[in-house]
């Protein structure tokens, strides 16, 4: 048994105890997947039945690690083992048993998209309006009551349920549901809940069927068994009441999937399900530095509720985590890529050695393109890259026609979206008769009226439209962006969507517009040093670049990776960024409304934490722009739960861009924009005046030390006050309050400024 020999104390009791009830609470990084696999090796070893061994896990990509390592060690006789998701091995019973429950042994296993389908077919036949009625909202409802065990039948009886149907605006949802129970049923399809609810059914109405898969499955093993939700563990409960040799291994400091139906209660409750149950708690960590593993310590202890475990390493001490302050999400970005290349270099590491995490999608805009910048390779994982996103492509695309109402591309795209009434068939019949005169679909639409075509009503209202928002196009980038992005509808449709993917279209749309915000203010000068309007034409010659860049990568290079922190989980790297530590970001506003949601927060952050093995790196902004206003940001609390020892507190921002550091008690508890000091407050209001004449005798002053609050004279605008400093190096601006001219923004490497 040489296996055994490479396992500590820990995991190899938790690998020879193959008997009666089992929880194993596996710390991050504390070698799981190793005692899983070893765990049934040891069953084959000491005489188990290799089909008598049932294993779930929840990832495909799982189940194959652990079946390869399996026949490793164990050889052939691993391939036996009943090994798979709960999806895949509940369609293996099902595709044998159906028959009984009325569904064909051939069923259909309806995808998303499919089921999305059926909805809106249910909607069009009930004549049900699909903007109250979103389709991705309906079949979320319906999937959690299905991981709920809420039959279509059940839900139509429930007042409490159907009540709040009524008053979210939705009393037709238990119609809908039922219909599409039925129809699913009829057509012969189950979609992926159904997996789950009609094993749970099979096996309660079908005792004899039960009964020989309790004898059949003599073991069963659960990962990840933080993640399950009610349907999952109830059919857990029925399989294993016979012989009672569940293992179930996982840990509930990482349990972050509530939003899906996880229930964390799972396996906080087991013991009280299993009074014998052996635990085993596996809390030596192998993946990070002691600071690391201690600051996440310090960071999971603060939630009530959880299973007391002590992770610690035998690794060395490390670095202290680094945490940064920058003063807008777009000098985050640049902080965490310049600090990406500094590592890099310094450490003589590869990109694949870093990540960077971050609570929502959206935040991806600012780290991508301050990589950009700097030619720093990266991959988005678990979504697009952000300009890839089809929320972000279809505002784009308006932006697209309004500067050049020709292209066809961006026309055929936007026409009907929001849904305005202009069809398939009446777009590919205006196309056939452009077509045909050898004109522009645009110009065919916009000449229709004069030459006695008649178009359809949305048609010319489509054509007003584009017009309107031509005559903007001389205006500022953020203002003309932010009317088209209203008045189109866009904005609005995407806000009613209040589904968890519906809320992230939502926010990457904004973050679109925070960016041109950002655009439309920064770096573009006269001789002055006064910053100019720029216009959305010239944001989205930038844009071009951008996304011709995406096309151009080399997926398999070299790269820095890029995710939210649902999507690291599993993961580890060498050097890890979490950035937008900020409260109201994370925590998530939507997850403060009780302690458990906020505790689940924190698992996420702990999950942050730990997948960073050598450096940890943590970062927030001061402000943030929120539909063209700067929004002053507080720092998270969870920056506040992590002991003080483990951490060194930098800034980018300084004299000349230089480092320097902060202390802990200067982490604002509040948003912290510096405001207009009191002798800014107190000039003379009075219309700006025309600029003085310039003084061949001026000589300006070095401003790299300038500060918020200094007197400074400019050879144009005359006296002024320093209201505040943005950015670092060559983009260092300052926001001044002339007294004769009002306030102007300047890039300090072009204004000339005497300081007084």
């Amino acid at each position: 048994m040489e296996y055994l020999a490479t396992l500590n104390p820990a995991q190899r009791a938790a690998v020879e105890q193959i008997k009666g009830p089992v929880m194993i609470i596996a710390g991050a990084g504390s070698g799981k997947t190793r005692v899983l696999t070893y765990r049934i090796v040891h069953m084959l070893r000491s005489g188990a039945d290799s089909f008598q061994i049932l294993a779930l896990t929840f990832t495909n990509k799982a189940a194959k690690e652990m079946r390869h390592r399996i026949m490793e060690a164990a050889g052939s006789e691993g391939r036996n083992v009943w090994m798979g998701t709960f999806h895949s091995i509940f369609a293996r019973i099902l595709r044998s048993e159906s028959e009984r429950l009325g569904y064909p042994k051939n069923f259909t296993i309806y995808d998303t998209d499919d089921c999305k389908s059926l909805i809106k077919s249910i909607l069009n036949d009930s004549k049900l309006d699909d903007k109250v009625y979103k389709p991705s909202s309906i079949l979320s409802r319906i999937s959690s009551a299905k991981n709920n065990l809420i039959t279509a039948d059940e839900y139509l009886q429930n007042g409490e349920l159907t009540e709040q149907d009524i008053s979210s605006g939705k009393p037709k949802f238990s119609h809908i549901f039922k219909v599409y129970q039925e129809r699913c049923f009829r057509a012969g399809a189950m979609d992926f809940d159904d997996l789950l609810v009609n094993t749970f059914r099979l096996f309660h109405f079908h005792p004899a069927v039960l009964h020989r898969y309790q004898h059949q499955f003599k073991y069963i093993m659960v990962d990840e068994f933080q993640d399950t939700n009610h349907a999952q563990y109830m059919i857990l409960k029925k399989l294993a009441a016979v012989h009672e040799n569940i293992a179930v291994v996982g840990d509930d400091a990482q349990s972050i999937y509530a939003f899906r139906g996880a229930n964390i209660r799972n396996i906080l409750g087991f013991q009280k399900d299993y009074a014998d149950v052996k635990i085993f708690k596996l809390e030596q960590n192998y993946r990070s530095t002691q600071n690391i593993v201690n600051a996440a310590s310090s960071i999971i202890e603060k939630n009530k509720d959880q299973i007391a475990k002590q992770v610690w390493t035998d690794n060395e001490t490390g670095e202290k985590i680094r945490v940064l302050r920058a003063l807008t999400d777009n000098e985050e970005g640049k902080m965490v890529a310049s600090s990406i290349f500094q590592d890099k270099m310094n450490d003589q590491l590869h990109h694949k050695d870093f990540a960077i995490l971050y609570r929502t999608n959206a935040q991806s805009r600012s780290m991508e393109e301050a990589l950009r910048k700097i030619n720093i390779p990266y991959k988005i994982y678990g979504g697009l890259s952000f300009y890839q996103r089809k929320e972000v492509k279809d505002l784009l695309a308006y932006y697209r026609m309004v500067i050049n109402p020709h292209d066809e591309e961006a026309l055929k795209r936007i026409i009907n979206y929001p849904t305005r009434g202009i069809g398939k068939t009446t777009l590919e019949k205006m196309m056939l008769e452009a077509n045909e005169r050898q004109q522009s679909l645009w110009t065919f639409m916009d000449t229709a009226r004069e030459k006695g075509i008649k178009l359809q009503g949305p048609v010319e209202d489509f054509v007003l439209m584009i017009k309107s928002f031509q005559t903007l196009l001389n205006r500022n980038a953020y203002d003309v962006a932010m009317h088209i992005a209203k008045q189109s509808g866009l904005l609005k449709a995407l806000y009613e969507d209040k589904t968890i993917e519906g809320i992230a279209r939502y926010e990457n749309t904004e973050e679109l517009l925070n960016g041109i915000k950002e655009f439309s203010i920064e770096d573009l000068v006269d001789e002055d040093g006064v910053v100019k309007t720029r216009t959305l034409d010239e944001f989205m010659a930038d844009v071009a670049l951008l996304t011709n860049d995406d096309k151009d990568k080399n997926q398999d290079q070299d790269h820095v990776s890029l995710m939210t922190i649902h999507s690291a989980k599993g993961l580890e790297y060498k050097y890890v960024y979490v950035v937008g530590l900020e409260e109201n970001l994370f925590p998530s506003q939507l997850s403060l409304n009780s302690r458990q949601e906020l505790e689940e927060e924190r698992r996420l952050f702990y999950v942050a934490i730990t997948r960073a093995m050598k450096k940890l790196t943590i970062s927030f902004a001061t402000s943030r722009f929120k539909f063209g206003n700067i929004i002053n940001s507080e720092p998270s609390r969870f920056l506040q739960e992590i002991d003080p020892k483990y951490l060194q507190f930098d800034s980018l921002f300084g004299s000349r861009g230089s480092q320097q550091s902060y202390g802990r008690d200067e982490i604002p508890r509040s948003g912290t924009m510096t405001g207009l000091p009191k002798k800014v407050l107190t000039l003379q209001k009075t219309a700006p005046k025309p600029a003085m004449p310039i003084n061949p005798d001026f000589v300006a002053d070095d401003t790299s030390g300038l500060k918020v609050g200094d007197n400074v004279m400019h050879q144009r605008f005359g006296g002024g006050a320093v209201a505040l400093l943005e950015g670092i190096g060559d983009n260092k601006k300052a926001t001044i309050d002339f007294i004769e001219h009002g306030r102007k923004v300047l890039v300090l490497k072009f204004a000339k400024l005497q300081i007084k």
